[in-house]
C-alpha cells in the first residue's frame, strides 16, 4: 500500500483509540490512587449508580475471573488479535467512511486499555457500577463501554446496510 492511499485509508482514525486509551488509563489510574477497593467503599452518585473500585480478573461481566490465571493472557492475546484484525480492516475503508472507522477505532481503545491494565496488573480495573433494587450488573469501565458501542455500531451498520441493499 503507497504511502498516499495509507494516509487517506481509515487508520487515521486511530487518533481516536488513542484519545480513549489515554483517557481510559487515566481514569483508572485515578480510581485507583483516590477510592478505596471493594463494594463497601463505593461512592453513590445517583440512587441507580456508583463509582466502586473493583478488580476484574477475567473478561465482560466478570467472565472467567475465577480461574486459575490463564485467562489473563488468553483475552490478552484476544484482544491483540482482534486489534490487528481491525487496524487491517481500517487500512481497507477509506478514512471517509466514518461510522465503521469509528467503530473499529473505539473497540481497538477499549481493547488496549484492557490490555494495558491485564499486562500492568493483572487484571482489569473497573469502576462503573449500575444497579436496581437488589440486582446489580458486574462493574465496567470506560474501556467496556467503548468496546460495546463499537461493537453496537457494527451490527446496526449490518443492518443498515441490508436495508440500503433493498432499496
Amino acid at each position: 500500500m503507497t504511502e498516499t492511499s495509507l494516509r487517506q485509508s481509515g487508520v487515521r482514525w486511530l487518533w481516536l483509540a488513542l484519545i480513549l486509551f489515554v483517557a481510559d488509563i487515566a481514569i483508572k489510574y485515578v480510581v485507583m490512587n483516590n477510592m478505596g477497593y471493594g463494594w463497601k467503599n463505593s461512592i453513590e452518585i445517583l440512587p441507580f449508580f456508583n463509582l466502586t473500585y473493583v478488580h476484574n480478573y477475567g473478561a465482560a461481566f466478570s467472565f472467567l475471573s475465577d480461574q486459575s490465571g490463564w485467562q489473563r493472557w488468553f483475552f490478552t492475546a484476544i484482544a491483540f488479535a482482534v486489534t490487528a484484525m481491525l487496524t487491517y480492516w481500517m487500512s481497507k475503508l477509506p478514512a471517509k467512511e466514518k461510522w465503521n472507522n469509528i467503530a473499529y477505532a473505539m473497540i481497538i481503545g477499549g481493547a488496549i486499555g484492557n490490555v494495558y491494565d491485564r499486562i500492568m496488573h493483572g487484571y482489569v480495573v473497573d469502576y462503573l457500577h449500575f444497579y436496581i433494587g437488589d440486582f446489580h450488573w458486574p462493574a465496567f469501565n470506560l474501556a467496556d463501554s467503548t468496546i460495546c458501542i463499537g461493537a453496537a455500531m457494527i451490527i446496526l451498520d449490518g443492518f443498515i446496510s441490508k436495508d440500503k441493499a433493498k432499496v
